[in-house]
């Protein structure tokens, strides 16, 4: 074998071993477990495979009766989950919501075919003629998020691609200023999923009572239902200190999410799986505060309708009335079957979705164990691929070419970013995580050619000199921004 080969082989070796030892590996579910054994055993089976979860909180209320465990861990080497570990909530507080507003209906503070902005008048304009029941079953013709512009897309495509705070910034005043210039599109009245919508709704109610959201929440519905474990936290200072750490899916811590204004679609919203159980239970004995948001009002498609909040789906023969939820790193599951008198709660610290968990302890037929990829998913695996791969790539390209020192040094600082950028950024649940090794690899053997003709190569060719030096301290700067990317 010539040297140049057994050089180039063994730099690939050496780079893949050493890259081994940092690959990336998805969060998988930790055999630790609290709370009832049997329960935890059979919401183990429940979830499948383990690899993309990392702790499980669960209740299940059964004929009345009570039962509750956690599973695996809160974060990466941090304390096991508990029945009373707190987890980000996401949309489930959607349906305590549309509670508030069935529990005001009745006792005469509103109507649902009040028009938002006679509830709440610094909302003008199309936006305030759509009714209370309208953006509590989604039927407003709002949109998602008022996204009006290229900044507003850029910044909260930022927060999700980085586990960060998406809805940073939004307090009750902007989304007050958001509602000014919104307008229901024609799909309104039919079923389209809003968080503006249930935000403003929430603002609504709380304007009308007078208080904040989180105070009319735990008024009239926390606090009679004995949930004082669950917290609506619109600054850092209110989250729970024993809580769980979220991630994604393929490990990346996640930053909570924090902005008052949506507090009622579910941000800053954290509970137990104790304290969701007590709702589940209330719901099944039409006990709760406003029980009668779960009516079924209107089709949602897909054997699905919904009524404040709350949707009912059928599975062959069963109705299962429910709500998930998601943030930046963790997914929910409330879900109860009035005929069975059985409900579950299912909480997760990471991305991968509960929900089939939770059809599965409901004893649904056909009740998946995982779910598809969702785009965010193949967006993910995608970046993974290419980042990998690419700088290795490039720098192999001209490392044989040999054009100049300046070029080949830029490559070889993008092969080193593109690695770090694929670990940062790759969805590394969809993608085996040894093809990271890999393009480390390639980087290493791309590295042997550039190093032999070094020498032999000018400081700089082609361009004018001002020209590639400007351009190399271009590259150099977008590299070290990159780098601060990597490690934020």
């Amino acid at each position: 074998m010539r040297t140049p080969t057994v050089l180039t082989v063994v730099a690939g070796l050496v780079a893949a071993t050493a890259a081994a030892g940092l690959m990336p590996r998805p969060p998988e579910l930790g055999r630790r477990q609290t709370g009832d054994a049997d329960l935890a055993a059979t919401a183990r089976a429940a979830a499948g495979d383990p690899e993309g979860l990392r702790g499980l909180a669960v209740a299940v209320v059964d004929g009345g009766r009570v039962r509750v465990a956690g599973l695996g861990d809160r974060a990466p080497g941090g304390p096991a989950v508990e029945p009373g570990t707190p987890f980000e909530i996401g949309s489930i507080a959607k349906p305590l919501t549309g509670m508030l507003l069935a529990h005001q209906a009745v006792a005469g503070v509103v109507r649902p075919d009040d028009r938002l902005t006679a509830v709440l008048p610094d909302v003008t304009g199309p936006a305030g003629e759509v009714t209370l029941a309208e953006l509590a079953s989604h039927r407003s013709g709002l949109p998602r998020l008022p996204l009006d512009s290229p900044g507003a897309m850029l910044s909260t495509w930022w927060a999700t691609s980085t586990a960060g705070n998406a809805y940073a910034g939004n307090d009750v005043d902007r989304i007050v200023a958001d509602a000014r210039g919104a307008e229901p599109d024609d799909d309104r009245g039919a079923v389209s999923y809003s968080n503006f919508g249930a935000a403003l709704l929430g603002q609504a109610l709380a304007a009308r009572a007078g208080v904040g959201y989180p105070e009319l929440v735990g008024r009239d519905v926390l606090r009679p239902l004995g949930m004082a474990a669950t917290v609506v936290a619109t600054e850092p200072g209110h989250l729970p200190g024993d809580r769980a750490e979220g991630a994604t899916a393929s490990g990346r811590s996640a930053d909570p999410w924090l902005g008052a204004g949506y507090a009622p679609a579910g941000v800053g919203v954290w509970s137990t799986a104790e304290d969701l159980v007590r709702l589940v239970a209330a719901m099944l004995a039409g006990t709760a505060p406003g029980a009668d948001a779960a009516t079924p009002r209107f089709d949602a498609g897909d054997d699905s309708r919904i009524g404040y909040g709350w949707f009912t789906s059928r599975h062959h023969d069963r109705e299962i009335v429910w709500h998930n939820g998601g943030t930046g790193g963790f997914r929910a599951y409330v879900g109860y079957d009035r005929a069975a008198d059985r409900g579950v709660v299912v909480l997760g610290n990471t991305t991968r979705d509960v929900d089939p968990i939770g059809l599965r302890l409901l004893d649904v037929r056909g009740a998946a164990a995982s779910e598809s990829t969702g785009l965010d998913g193949w967006i993910g695996a995608a970046l993974a691929l290419t980042l990998t791969f690419l700088g290795g790539l490039s720098l192999w390209s001209t490392a044989r070419r040999g054009k100049d020192r300046v070029t080949v040094l830029s490559d070889a600082v993008w092969a080193v970013v593109s690695l770090g950028l694929a670990h940062r950024f790759g969805d590394w649940s969809v993608v085996p995580g040894w093809l990271w090794p890999l393009g480390t690899a390639l980087a290493g053997v791309a590295v042997v050619p550039a190093v032999r003709r070094w020498r032999a190569l000018p400081v700089v060719a082609g361009a004018p000199a001002w020209r590639r030096w400007t351009g190399a301290a271009l590259s150099a700067a977008f590299a070290g921004l990159a780098v601060v990317v990597i490690l934020t």
